[in-house]
């Protein structure tokens, strides 16, 4: 099986096609690789950090579609 890429706008449903998909593939497992590995827990609660230091680093205010970046 490959990978396939949806875009999904604001505001869009899914096909019931699409929630079939979406639900047949939920079921499967996921299978490492070499290439692909299980993340530890250790890369986990490292990725996990770096994410709450960016959204600290980066809290915007948004006002009529504009993104405003505070310091």
């Amino acid at each position: 099986m490959g990978i396939t890429k949806s875009t999904v706008r604001v505001g869009q449903k899914p096909t019931k096609e699409q929630l079939k998909q979406i639900r047949e593939i939920a079921k499967k497992p996921i299978h490492y690789t070499k290439d692909c590995p299980e993340s530890t827990p250790e890369a986990l609660a490292e990725f996990a950090a770096m994410a709450h230091a960016r959204r600290k680093a980066f809290k915007s205010v948004r006002h009529s579609g504009c993104s405003v970046k505070q310091g």
